[in-house]
């Protein structure tokens, strides 16, 4: 489908322009406090003082992900296109508490700017100049999957185009709370290393920014996106069979190396990826990133950059291995769902 040429991700863990993450134990890593996992924001060199003082957390969180891979790639970006399900969202709620506050009256334009998904992307495009393609996709749990989609469409249209394509969320305190009461987090406080160990409801709760320069150039590549899936159902069967016939589609009669589950410690989703470990095989590793991400609409955009490392290293964080297995990781699946009900696979493969 596509190339990945430059990464950055600003997670809950120490993942932005470095690699301390490769070679840390689980002990090393960062907690959540309350069952939240809280984006590690850098210092923001790449955007200027006067800007960055007004950006909400969302743009602050893409933009900041996004400028460095954009002066890193010699190529010119012909298109910015983010998947978010939850940026701006704090932004909007403080708009809509000054609407009360002030009784309609004199409000501040800047939360009014910067509460809508697309400021990210907007922002992005202000700041490089850049005229091309902008879009943001809002889809829940496929907004980052959707970006995916779109990329490929344009580049069957535009072969030889370059593309930023990213996703940012963000942990509002509102929707936090909503999610909470319905049962979307556990109730009792768990560490990174319990979150797959508690037999409960729910999961931790996180936030963060993966950005990535893609083009259809296999020159100086880290790795190639070959496929993506997406589909909507609660039914484990019909689950197992789109695995299935993607594999077989992709693969043919081989597995991947790497399975990369979004398994997030929610008992009531667990039978979905414990299915689709049976489906893959014994002779494939299983790894797990939720308990570094923690769980929201675009965790797997988190799961895309770490899969990249992982191809490019040809290594595994060991506090992220399910079950290992000897051998090298060119083939890396990974398989993701929101909430049992929106599911996504992606296939990537060293380039």
């Amino acid at each position: 489908m596509f190339f990945i040429h430059e990464t950055t991700c600003i997670s809950p863990q120490q993942t932005f322009l470095q690699d301390k993450i490769f070679g840390m134990s689980m002990d090393e890593l960062n907690q959540p406090a309350d069952n939240i996992l809280y984006a590690i924001e850098p210092a923001y060199e790449s955007i200027p003082p006067g800007i960055l003082r007004r950006m909400g957390r969302a743009v602050r969180l893409g933009i900041g992900a996004a400028l460095p891979v954009i002066k890193q790639t010699t190529k010119t970006v012909d298109g910015i296109i983010i998947g978010t399900s939850m940026g701006g969202m704090e932004d909007c709620i403080k708009f809509l508490n000054q609407i009360i506050e002030y009784n309609e009256g004199t409000l501040t334009p800047t939360n009014f700017v910067q509460s809508t998904p697309n400021a990210i992307a907007g922002q992005l495009g202000l700041l490089g100049k850049n005229k091309g393609y902008n879009i943001t996709h809002v889809h829940r749990g496929f907004s980052f999957e959707n970006a995916v989609i779109d990329v490929n469409m344009l580049l069957s249209e535009k072969p030889g185009s370059t593309y930023l394509m990213g996703a940012v969320d963000e942990i509002s305190a509102y929707n936090y709370n909503i999610e909470r009461l319905a049962g979307g987090y556990k109730i009792k406080s768990c560490s990174n290393s319990e979150l797959y160990n508690i037999d409960s409801a729910g999961s931790i709760a996180g936030e963060g920014s993966a950005m990535f320069i893609v083009n259809d150039d296999k020159e100086n590549a880290i790795a190639k996106l070959t496929a993506v899936h997406i589909f909507q159902t609660e039914d484990g069967q019909l689950v197992n069979e789109q695995l299935e016939q993607f594999l077989k589609t992709h693969l043919g009669n081989e597995k991947p190396d790497l399975l990369l589950s979004g398994e997030n410690g929610d008992n009531r989703v667990i039978h979905f990826y414990n299915s689709c470990e049976q489906i893959c095989g014994d002779a494939v590793t299983i790894a797990r990133f939720k308990h570094l991400s923690g769980e929201h609409p675009t965790a797997s955009a988190f799961a895309f950059w770490i899969g990249t490392e992982i191809i490019k290293r040809n290594a595994l964080p060991g506090y992220m291995i399910k079950r290992s297995v000897e051998k090298d990781f060119k083939k890396v699946l990974i398989y993701n769902n929101y909430k049992g009900a929106q599911h996504s696979f992606m296939l990537m493969e060293k380039a």
